[in-house]
């Protein structure tokens, strides 16, 4: 038996925060429906150009184990059609803005009234209340908004956008957190609830050391500024070094990259704050001699000394270590008309229900007349649907 299997789950979602939930969802064996709407669908199946259109990687990265109903929830007919499979469903998952769910008709109170052990999941950027509560949730938006953003590894850095959807991701797994503490709670009292997560709440959360130094001490910690720790260009690419975790880091770096021993052994720099007031200095010497040698020369000599290091790499790289293949981070599906495609696994393990890949990403209203038969369309009535535009 897997995880979640007997857990119908009705997905609203779209893009990346939301979907990343379902997927895992899904990958436990949750019966995930996805809402998509006629013609265009979740707007990722159109955020980039791609030979496949709206079946490209990035839907299909984060879509699988789903099955697709295509619906017009405008009309009366659409929302009925949803309203059916809401009165059987476990769970029900949305990412739009806050209100649009009720503006719908499918807001929290009205769907428990028809099913009162529902879990009802809203992932938003702010809330339901509040001065950005009219605001739309975008990852780059709230990277700026929580204080992320400020935060680098020099101020004569200029401020810039982390290039992957850190927030998305941070607050999507905050949301499948939600919705499995709902399910877990039900299990004992029969009811569900109600589950909200913010993107701007799960920003601060990653926060919560710096945020209780600030806090508390009036003090700012950043992590990517420490004096011994940065990126250093080597002769062909680039070594990041940690320089923490031990008695006498300075000493050992000295001894990794041929400093003399009368640099640390000096009175000022017995100590993290001696460190930090000579950080210019230090990270001087040390951007000279990285800038000497090659990576690999120098991540053996760190390792050498036992000091936190490695090398800069490539997505690429990192796709093709011997541990990603170990760690079985790859998984192959067919996609029609594209053959076989690779997309990342779960990152979670579990000996006794692991996660499986059992449907690829599915093609726009795939799963329509399927899943419309499974709640007791019959052939007649979906032929009517489709007529009138309800569905697709």
């Amino acid at each position: 038996m897997k995880a979640l299997e007997g857990i119908t789950v009705v997905d609203f979602t779209q893009v990346f925060m939301g979907p990343s939930a379902t997927q895992l969802l899904g990958d436990y064996g949750a019966d995930v429906i996805k809402i998509e709407r006629p013609k265009v669908g979740d707007l990722s199946r159109s955020s980039v150009v791609d030979p496949h259109g709206l079946d490209n990687p990035i839907f299909y990265s984060i879509n699988r184990n789903k099955r697709s109903i295509s619906i017009d929830t405008r009309g009366e007919e659409g929302k009925q059609v949803v309203l059916d499979l809401i009165r059987d469903a476990d769970v029900v998952v949305s990412n739009f803005r806050a209100g649009v769910m009720d503006r719908i008709g499918f807001g929290y109170e009205a769907m428990k009234a028809i099913n009162p052990r529902l879990i009802w999941a809203s992932g938003t950027g702010f809330g339901e209340s509040g001065p950005y509560a009219h605001k739309g949730g975008q990852d780059v938006l709230l990277q700026a908004l929580s204080g992320v953003m400020w935060r680098r590894q020099s101020e004569d850095i200029p401020l810039s956008i982390y290039p992957t959807t850190l927030c998305d991701y941070t607050t999507g797994m905050h949301l499948l957190q939600g919705i499995l503490l709902a399910l877990l709670a039900r299990e004992r009292t029969g009811e569900g609830q109600r589950v909200d997560v913010r993107m701007f709440d799960s920003m601060l959360h990653m926060q919560m050391q710096e945020a209780a130094t600030h806090l508390n001490r009036g003090t700012e910690i950043n992590w990517a500024a420490m004096p011994l720790s940065g990126v250093f260009a080597t002769t062909d690419g680039a070594v990041c070094l940690v320089g923490a975790f031990k008695q006498e880091p300075l000493r050992d770096i000295c001894a990794a990259l041929d400093l003399p021993d009368t640099l640390w052994q000096r009175a000022d720099l017995q100590d993290p704050p001696g460190h930090m007031a000579a950080k210019a200095e230090l990270q001087g010497l040390f951007r000279e001699r990285f800038a000497t040698n090659t990576t690999a020369h120098w991540v053996r000599r760190l390792e050498e000394q036992d000091l936190l290091c490695a090398p800069v790499r490539t997505m690429a790289d990192a796709l093709a270590d011997e541990q990603t293949a170990i760690n079985n981070m790859i998984v192959k599906m067919e996609h029609p008309g594209e053959g076989v495609v690779q997309v990342l696994n779960s990152p979670i393990s579990l000996s006794a229900t692991p996660a499986t890949v059992d449907r690829r990403a599915p093609q726009l209203g795939e799963n329509t007349a399927e899943l419309l038969a499974e709640h007791g369309y019959d052939e007649e009535r979906i032929a009517r649907l489709r007529e009138k535009g309800a569905i697709s």
